[in-house]
């Protein structure tokens, strides 16, 4: 994390990889935290979401990250939310009623373990009033998505923890255990698309786009067989029984949604959605973002749709995903870099105000500016 500049507003950055699409980096369990680590330490404030975030068992705390829903970080880039920064948030649990009582077990005890270890706030959990049943679905380009047979009984469990003082939520969701073998061992291997990812997704998003708290998801999975030649970027998924350690660490500090549009002037919005929004004078709009980090062949989200056209946009060429959706193609004049490593460099320019080709050996000479065409006033 830098520190602030006297005199110079702070800098912020927003890192989005898309979850379900395959990412090279970010398309498995947590392999782009590395990323949103040096990021964060040169910019002042990061935004980012819980699939760059979330590695099962495996987190790291930035004290200067967003933790944000990607629903919410749409509505955010839109300039209809804020981001108001808390202190701590009470988590709601909520648990899939299909979940068996052993597996049940193994997420409790993972609670359990964050608030005796980690000292977070949870309230009581809350269990479905039906199975939720999951459903598992792939494109054709290979991206996953997937559905929710019972949004009703979500929804329900998440206002009864609202109600009981949940300010964020964490929900568990029994995942199908048969899911298509050749494609979870590519996943597992390194090198395929997150079968789960996409669905996950769909359930954060009911959640916060209904209910305007802090949301986040961790599968519900039976325990997978043992394989010795796993990959590293897959491997925080093969250490215990559950996923949901990172996700209550990230919601611990999830910044609350505050309605906009942002007044004038003012820095404020409109009421905050849950009790532990801060004041105003704190809450982080979208004409304060400088900068925003994606893959390159990625560039069709909301969130970099609604941004580029006042923020420098990256392209990261070396994260590619089973998309071909390049800055180009949208008009998005975004500047491509090689690496994360690239962009990690670009950054740290743009907050000092050095123009990128200052440090480099290619520095033009200035040269005269002429109008393309010259015109008399008069038309002579």
């Amino acid at each position: 994390m830098t520190q602030a500049v006297p005199g110079r507003r702070p800098y912020t950055a927003v890192l989005v990889v898309p979850t379900g699409i395959g990412a090279a980096v970010g398309g498995y369990a947590g392999d782009a935290l590395p990323v949103a680590r040096a990021i964060a330490s040169v910019v002042d404030n990061l935004i980012t979401h819980p699939n760059v975030m979330n590695g099962a068992q495996l987190y790291w705390p930035l004290p200067n990250a967003y933790y944000v829903e990607g629903y919410g970080l749409d509505q955010f880039a839109a300039g209809r939310w804020g981001l108001a920064p808390v202190h701590r948030n009470r988590i709601g649990l909520v648990l899939d009623a299909a979940i068996e009582d052993n597996l049940r077990w193994r997420h409790l005890q993972a609670a359990d373990a964050a608030r005796a270890t980690l000292g977070l706030d949870l309230t009581d959990y809350v269990v479905t009033d039906a199975p939720l049943e999951v459903e598992l679905r792939s494109a054709e380009s290979g991206a996953t998505w997937g559905t929710i047979g019972r949004p009703d009984s979500l929804l329900r469990a998440a206002e009864r923890a609202i109600a009981a003082g949940a300010e964020a939520i964490a929900v568990v969701a029994r995942f199908p255990d048969d899911t298509d073998a050749e494609a979870l061992q590519d996943y597992r291997q390194g090198h395929g698309v997150d079968p789960l990812a996409g669905a996950e997704a769909v359930i954060s998003h009911l959640v916060v786009r209904t209910l305007r708290r802090p949301c986040a998801h961790a599968p519900a999975l039976s325990p997978l067989p043992l394989d010795t030649s796993i990959s590293p970027k897959s491997a925080a998924e093969e250490i215990g029984y559950t996923f949901l350690p990172c996700v209550l660490a990230g919601l611990s500090r999830a910044p609350q949604f505050v309605v906009g549009p942002r007044l004038s002037g003012s820095g404020a919005g409109g009421s905050g959605a849950g009790s532990s929004a801060t004041g105003s004078g704190t809450t982080l709009w979208a004409d304060q973002v400088d900068s925003i980090v994606v893959p390159a062949s990625a560039c069709g989200g909301s969130a970099l749709l609604s941004l580029s056209h006042r923020a420098l946009a990256i392209a990261v060429e070396a994260n590619t995903t089973a998309l071909a959706v390049s800055p180009e193609a949208l008009g998005i004049a975004a500047v491509r870099v090689g690496s994360y490593l690239e962009a990690v460099g670009l950054l740290a320019a743009h907050r000092a105000g050095v123009h990128p080709q200052a440090l480099t050996a290619q520095m033009s000479r200035l040269k005269e500016f002429r109008p393309a065409a010259e015109v008399h006033p008069l038309g002579r």
